[in-house]
């Protein structure tokens, strides 16, 4: 009888312990939505590419962020006044390979287009409504 006892008590907790597995990560991605806004948009470019930034190019209308992330290198356009829709795109490109490209008329950025990079320099440009800007080769020696 004791033994049934303990048995009930631990699939209560264990049934506790399941359920606030699965609240906490909902409860967390909603403070997040709630703190970080909707209309951040370098906080929004920042969320898109993962890693670390490793290249930024302003130009007059935006400007062209880099990221590189492992073996990864992505990219992003974004403009410095987000709500019109305008013509942006963006392109990066690993050396030896081909070129990714994101265009169209958006509202805040381009992207992201990401390219495998592991020991590969990488090229990226961008362009917001006619204004652009491009990195040459560059993650040569990461």
């Amino acid at each position: 009888m004791r033994g049934t006892g303990s048995a009930a008590r631990g699939s209560v907790g264990g049934g506790r312990r399941a359920c606030a597995r699965l609240l906490v990560p909902a409860l967390v991605g909603a403070v997040g939505l709630v703190l970080g806004g909707t209309g951040a948009n370098s906080a929004e470019a920042a969320s898109v590419c993962s890693g670390r930034p490793a290249e930024t190019v302003k130009f007059a209308t935006g400007e062209l962020r880099v990221y590189k992330s492992r073996g990864y290198a992505c990219a992003v356009a974004v403009t410095t006044k987000p709500g019109k829709r305008r013509a942006m795109s963006v392109l990066i490109q690993a050396r030896g390979g081909g070129p990714v490209v994101d265009s169209g008329r958006f509202t805040t950025l381009a992207g992201p287009v990401t390219v495998h990079a592991l020991h590969r320099c990488v090229r990226a440009s961008g362009s917001v409504a006619g204004a652009s800007a491009s990195t040459g080769w560059i993650l040569c020696s990461r």
